[in-house]
């Protein structure tokens, strides 16, 4: 088993988000994470503006920002363009 770097952690939580998932429990089981690192995770994420908090009552839900959006699609290009180097290089 291979274990996720925390970067590609924080990739995975946004791209769960970006999905539509937005109520942290559910991010948390499409994740594979604790509550407890889902936490830190979320506040490195809001405090770095990649995601907005909102607090609707008694829960709260998450969005990701334009920056989020961003990062995000610079993260799944670099992951293409690896792909295809690979299979260049692998031939």
């Amino acid at each position: 088993m291979v274990r996720r770097s925390r970067l590609d952690t924080y990739f995975d939580i946004l791209a769960v988000i970006n999905r539509g998932i937005v109520k942290p429990t559910k991010i948390m089981y499409k994740t594979n994470l604790s509550w407890t690192v889902l936490q830190d995770m979320f506040n490195t994420l809001v405090n770095g503006g990649f995601i907005k908090e909102e607090t609707m009552l008694t829960s709260k839900r998450y969005y990701v920002t334009d920056k989020g959006k961003n990062a995000l699609s610079y993260h799944l290009k670099s992951l293409d363009g690896l792909s295809k180097a690979d299979e260049i290089f692998s031939t």
